[in-house]
């Protein structure tokens, strides 16, 4: 809408073109989410994009001298798109005045290297802790109250019932988000912005600090009881379970209504966050409407809350940030944990498209790059410590920093690979013909999945050794461009064949596979593939140094009796 308003005052004012007013306003308006199809899209200049990123460590871009190499060995390892954290202490050194000077050079160095960048805000917590807010913060607990322990401690957390810790907080985003718009409003370097990292407190399951208790024994808050009575039927079963089995009362304190259990606590919580972090993001988007997220710590197997990071945007407790904080636009998961595909999956909602802002990198990190960007049609992926820095451990002993070392070859080679393909896949996400089959680990013996009419079995195959490791994770992702003709991308040593259920000729055969090369900028035919190669005709062989070698498959099918 803001997009047309624009173009309809810029032919009010004189330019003839319509078609070139529409085009400018597109240009001009700042990046933003937008339902294409059968997916949501982030679109940047008027395009849909697709975000290849990657998060540096925590202190790297503190050092804008620290970044300057970095930057273009990021460029060199094909990303788009760098995610880099801007801190509280660093911008609002003193209360009310604020240095932008080295938002400034992040900046300058991701446009001097062709990068966008995505800000993650240190604000009032980073992995539950407070240890990014400004020294007169951390100093005056009497203004900025903690999150207190049940036997009256404190702790290295700002509570979340503190409005004069919320205002302050969100009175430093404003500032951050208007200093943007006046810099970049017209560049967009800056496609988003985190607010927050992995809130949640531990390791108790709540806030028993004056303000807290006091909320915890009055009644549950009516715009979220409307909200999840509206949505009762589509509620994360764990949400709904613990509603229902308390009676699913729709008024009363938070026991009475969610039960006397550590999943109440951690409910109550995740209200608390919602609606501290929905002040700083609705104040940041007064200033500049970019999307904005907040991202998740998961749940170990079998921890309870306090064990993890509770009050945390967790699947359960999506829909209580949904209530609670709808400036958002939506909910991040960062995944370290071997069942990507579980965890994945949970985020991937029509109201709250997939964005991984941080994940394992490597091969396997590549497989779930494949993963999320098929079948899940994510907006992006991004790898934890993707610059190769960070602090060296000898036992338990931190003894200073790494080398840069060789950054991330595995996912390098698959920006490769994915980067002049972008424009297919954004497209095959929005008319829902791409989907990724996966295996992960070793308890998984075999991989299934469905495009068009097909059925593809996934199983291992030998590495460049002749060796099959069972233990590796793999991935083929498929574009449908024709009823029976399908772009392949492999992330390591697999073996595909092809079955269908649907009516007609029962047995399915391969009629062509031709290697596709990327050659300046281009896609080639490169060999057709044939006999040895293909197992006599059988199936697609998809190999770990595809990527690197910028390789993947055009395959066409047929089915005969």
């Amino acid at each position: 809408m803001r997009s047309l308003f624009t173009a309809l005052a810029l032919i009010v004012t004189g330019l003839t073109n319509p078609c070139a007013a529409i085009a400018q306003a597109q240009s001009s308006a700042a990046p933003h989410l937008e339902r294409r199809g059968e997916a949501t899209q982030l679109i940047v200049d008027g395009k849909p994009y697709l975000l290849l990123g990657g998060e540096t460590r925590n202190s790297s871009s503190s050092d804008l001298a620290f970044m300057a190499p970095i930057w273009p060995k990021l460029k060199s390892m094909n990303l788009n798109t760098v995610l880099v954290p801007v801190a509280w202490e660093t911008i609002e050194p003193e209360e009310g005045r604020f240095d932008f000077s080295n938002v400034d050079g992040l900046l300058k160095g991701a446009r001097e290297n062709d990068l966008r960048i995505v800000i993650l805000w240190f604000g009032a917590w980073k992995n539950t802790y407070s240890s990014y807010v400004p020294a007169w913060v951390k100093r005056d607990q009497d203004r900025f109250p903690r999150v207190q322990t049940s036997d009256g401690r404190g702790t290295e957390r700002l509570s979340p019932f503190s409005s004069t810790s919320r205002d302050a907080d969100a009175r430093a985003f404003a500032q951050l988000m208007r200093h943007i718009r006046k810099v970049d409003g017209t560049q967009h370097t800056v496609l988003m912005m985190q607010v927050e990292n992995e809130v949640g407190i531990i390791p108790e399951s709540r806030d028993h600090s004056p303000a807290a208790e006091a909320a915890f024994k009055g009644q549950v808050p009516d715009a979220l009881m409307r909200h999840l009575s509206e949505r009762r039927t589509m509620l994360h079963p764990e949400l709904r379970t613990a509603w229902e089995a308390a009676g699913a009362h729709t008024t009363g304190t938070w026991q009475e209504v969610f039960g006397d259990t550590s999943m109440t606590d951690s409910l109550f919580m995740s209200w608390a966050y919602a609606t501290f972090i929905e002040k700083v993001t609705a104040a940041g988007k007064a200033e500049h409407a970019l999307p904005m997220f907040t991202n998740a710590a998961l749940i170990r197997p079998n921890y309870e809350p306090g064990q993890y990071n509770s009050g945390g945007p967790l699947p359960f407790a999506i829909d209580i940030y949904k209530a609670g904080a709808p400036s958002l636009d939506f909910l991040a998961p960062d995944i370290y944990f071997e069942d990507y595909v579980n965890w994945s999956s949970q985020y991937a909602r029509r109201d709250n498209p997939l964005l991984v802002p941080e994940a394992r990198g490597g091969a396997a990190g590549a497989a779930n790059a494949l993963f999320s960007y098929g079948t899940l049609k994510a907006i992006g992926f991004s790898p934890f410590g993707i610059d190769g820095q960070g602090v060296v451990l000898q036992g338990d002993a931190s003894i200073g920093l790494s080398a840069a070392g060789d950054g991330d070859p595995a996912m390098a080679a698959l920006y490769g690979q994915l980067a002049p393909l972008a424009p297919m896949i954004l497209q095959k996400q929005a008319d829902g013909q791409i989907t990724t089959v996966i295996m992960e680990g070793g308890a998984q013996r075999a991989g299934r999945g469905r495009i068009g009419d097909y059925i593809v079995n996934m199983s291992r195959a030998g590495g460049p050794k002749g060796d099959v490791d069972q233990m590796s994770r793999i991935a083929a992702m498929f574009m449908q461009t024709a009823a029976n003709e399908f772009i392949v991308v492999g992330s390591g040593d697999s073996q595909l064949s092809f079955t269908t259920d649907r009516p007609g000729a029962p047995i399915v055969g391969i009629e062509s596979i031709d290697e596709q090369l990327f050659r300046d900028g281009r896609m080639v035919t490169g060999r057709r593939l044939n006999g040895d190669e293909t197992g006599q005709g059988q199936s697609l062989r998809l190999f770990s140094g595809d990527a690197a070698n910028r390789k993947v498959y055009r395959v066409r099918l047929y089915r005969y009796r």
